[in-house]
């Protein structure tokens, strides 16, 4: 569209910024809703997946859902030693992941669609520090810090379960 006076020019201007300043607040509002409302207590219904790394059970809660994903494990004041908490992404990418509002140390593996983990990284708790896979994976293992190490397992070690069977 052309407009042949300064006038017409500023006041389509301004239109053109209230339809775009209108467009990102509603495409920005539903994620900060859903930042506040998933950050407001502990997960402890999620569905559960039984895992097995070897010999040693695993009982996963999944995280598939965007917001259950988002919030992960904030909040949580313990978790029993078998338990853990798989983040299920819809396709392989790198992820990545921090511990803002997250209570307990843990230890993360990035894991393959074929259960192989790709690599392992120990967070600190309430730190912002981001710790990513070193290839695109679709799913990510979150367990209490040290349990890979104290089971000897490492990067390229096979997990087993139902999300890994294709």
């Amino acid at each position: 569209m052309y407009l042949s006076t300064a006038a017409s020019r500023t006041a389509a201007s301004r239109s053109w910024r209230s339809h775009v300043r209108t467009a990102v607040l509603a495409s920005v509002l539903p994620f900060t809703l859903a930042t506040a409302s998933a950050q407001d207590g502990p997960q402890l219904n999620l569905p559960r997946v039984e895992l097995n790394a070897g010999m040693h059970r695993i009982d996963a809660q999944v995280a598939q859902a965007p917001q259950e994903r988002q919030t992960g494990l904030m909040h949580r004041q313990n978790m029993p030693l078998h338990e853990g908490m798989l983040f299920v992404f819809e396709q392989p990418a790198t992820q990545c992941f921090w511990m803002k509002n997250t209570l307990l140390p843990l230890s993360t593996a990035f894991v393959a669609d074929d259960g192989t983990i790709v690599n392992l990284a120990d967070m600190q708790p309430q730190t912002l520090d981001s710790h990513c896979s070193t290839k695109p994976v679709r799913y990510v293992l979150e367990m209490n810090q040290g349990w890979f190490a104290h089971k000897d397992i490492k990067a390229g070690f096979k997990l087993s379960g139902a999300p890994f069977k294709r």
